[in-house]
C-alpha cells in the first residue's frame, strides 16, 4: 500500500508494522497472546540510497526495546550524529518480513527504509511509479553460487 509521493525523487512513503522480536517469539511459543505483543503501524520512508532502517525513538519506546549499542549516523547533507541502535525489530512490510536492527532518530516521525531492509526482504523498488515489487511473488529470492 503506497501513500502520497514525497517532495524528493524517488523516495515515497508505505505503510509497515513494526514489532518487538521478542514478544513475537513469545507469542509463537504460545507464551504471550496475539493482543500482548507490541507492535506499531506507521509511515516508513522508501530509500534505496539510505542503508538501513531508522526508527523514531518514540515507536522504539513504545515497543520496549532498549538501546543496545551506538551508531555515527550521515545525513544527506553530510553532517553526522551518533544515535542509538536497537536490535530485533520484527518488521512487517506488504506481506513480507524479518527482523533488523534500527538506528532511532529522536524528531523522526516515520521510519526510513533503507537497502538494507529492501535487499533482506527482496523487493525491487520502482520510483517512477513509487512502488515496491516482489522480485518473485512467491518468494524471497537467495542467490547462492
Amino acid at each position: 500500500m503506497v501513500s502520497a509521493r514525497e517532495k524528493d525523487v524517488g523516495r515515497f512513503k508505505v505503510e509497515i508494522t513494526v514489532s518487538n522480536y521478542e514478544d513475537v517469539l513469545a507469542f509463537r511459543r504460545g507464551d504471550l497472546s496475539a493482543d500482548k505483543v507490541r507492535r506499531e503501524t506507521i509511515l516508513g520512508v522508501v530509500d534505496s540510497g539510505a542503508t538501513r532502517l531508522v526508527l523514531p525513538s518514540a515507536i522504539a519506546k513504545k515497543l520496549g526495546l532498549e538501546p543496545s549499542g551506538k551508531a555515527k549516523v550521515k545525513y544527506a547533507n553530510g553532517s553526522t550524529a551518533v544515535r542509538n541502535i536497537i536490535e530485533s525489530v520484527f518488521l512487517e512490510m506488504q506481506g513480507r518480513n524479518g527482523t533488523f536492527k534500527a538506528a532511532l532518530e529522536p524528531k523522526r516521525e516515520t521510519a526510513l527504509i533503507g537497502a538494507i531492509v529492501l535487499e533482506d526482504l527482496d523487493f525491487l523498488v520502482d520510483c517512477t511509479a513509487g512502488k515496491l515489487y516482489p522480485r518473485d511473488p512467491k518468494y524471497i529470492v537467495s542467490e547462492a553460487e
